[in-house]
């Protein structure tokens, strides 16, 4: 069972004991992103997310933060994406005291030197020129521009090379004053941990934090009364394409609905979409469904790679499927199906320490709250096959 607390600051700690393992995973989770940002300053968020390694006071440059956990094997990292920033460590647990110093150093005091920022806007336009060159990837990025056109929830969470080059080390001064406080801050620790004993760890070593008011973020505009479609051309083997529709976010009880319906379309390699595009007919490696949930706005979408010259053929394929599921209800038997294959993939999901830290964290920054595995198990099981189709 998980444990919660709030300082006096706002500052949230969420606790997971986790018995039988040898890990600990320290995660700092807060409440930005992309769509936090303006168009001047697109691509911040993701590149303050890359100067907190840069060196602190204690730690002076970069290799000298990597070698902190380096040397006792443990793992670390950071992502941005449009609604949260997170920053993580996973070390065995006898060295929790040396992830919590390190984790909080890295976010409490990094120096955001101007000749480190001017050395790591070489190696974000890098990091965007191999997400042009992975089709993929920026089909995400593309899907994102169709749905909500020039607004932060169009824009990619990692900026343009434009904005990238312009940076100055104000503008990260800035932008942590205004969107990293203990207001909008999650620490979260899984893994085999005393729960009281931790609390007062995180006290001691996140006392410094900022305690300010923080910016929120611009309300998404959806406005589309016909279907639309974007189209990049470049040069590869395949065609990747997105296909699908508009949904609940993440607060709407309906997502779990949402949900289901992506997982019996596309959710497995028994689906709908899978069987009939790739088994019956090996048009595409893969193809596959998904269901995404924001605090303000959720889709449905398809994605497949193909031969060029079947795009059309897919296409077709996909729209028969979307109208055969809205015109003929599912079985009982297909949405039991569908129930146990989302149970299941949560439950594996949640086996590592860096996982159970994520769940839990994620939850009390996007929608306040912590539903437990069990609480999900309930929500899931609640739907019926009239549920379906009040999406």
């Amino acid at each position: 069972m998980y444990k919660k607390i709030t300082f006096k600051n706002g500052l949230r700690v969420i606790t997971v004991p986790m018995k039988g393992i040898q890990s600990v995973t320290v995660l700092v989770l807060v409440g930005t992103g992309s769509k936090y940002e303006t168009k001047e300053i697109n691509g911040l968020s993701h590149f303050v997310e890359h100067m907190l390694f840069k060196g602190t006071k204690k730690r002076g440059n970069a290799l000298e933060v990597a070698d902190t956990l380096d040397k006792v094997g443990g793992v670390y990292n950071a992502f941005t994406s449009q609604e949260l920033t997170g920053y993580w460590a996973k070390v065995d647990v006898r060295h929790l005291d040396l992830a919590l110093d390190w984790i909080s150093d890295i976010f409490l005091n990094s120096k955001l030197e101007e000749k480190e920022i001017k050395k790591e806007k070489g190696v974000i336009i890098e990091e965007i020129n191999m997400y042009l060159d992975e089709p993929r990837v920026y089909l995400s990025f593309l899907w994102g521009e169709l749905l909500y056109k020039d607004q932060p929830a169009g824009w990619p969470v990692i900026g343009s090379k434009e904005n990238i080059l312009k940076f100055k080390r104000k503008d990260f001064v800035k932008y942590l004053k205004d969107h990293y406080s203990s207001k909008n801050t999650v620490v979260c620790l899984a893994g085999n941990i005393n729960s009281s004993v931790v609390e007062k760890k995180v006290r001691q070593y996140f006392e410094k934090i900022n305690c300010g008011s923080i910016k929120d973020k611009a309300a998404v505009v959806e406005k589309q009364k016909s279907p639309q479609s974007l189209i990049y051309f470049k040069k590869t083997d395949q065609t990747h394409l997105a296909l699908g529709v508009r949904g609940v976010g993440i607060n709407d009880p309906r997502k779990y609905a949402q949900d289901l319906l992506s997982t019996i379309l596309g959710g497995y390699m028994s689906s709908r979409l899978f069987t009939e595009i790739r088994e019956k007919r090996g048009l595409a490696y893969y193809v596959k469904t998904a269901s995404e949930n924001d605090t303000q706005t959720g889709y449905l979408v398809t994605q497949a790679g193909i031969d060029s010259r079947n795009t059309e053929k897919v296409i077709s394929l996909i729209l028969k499927e979307y109208s055969r599921i809205r015109n003929i209800k599912v079985s009982l038997e297909e949405l039991k199906k569908a129930k146990e294959n989302l149970k299941g993939t949560l439950a594996l999901s949640l086996e590592s320490s860096s996982a159970q830290a994520s769940f839990y964290a994620g939850q009390e920054l996007l929608i306040d709250r912590v539903l437990d595995i069990n609480q999900e198990y309930a929500n899931i099981d609640k739907v019926g096959i009239n549920d379906i189709y009040d999406n």
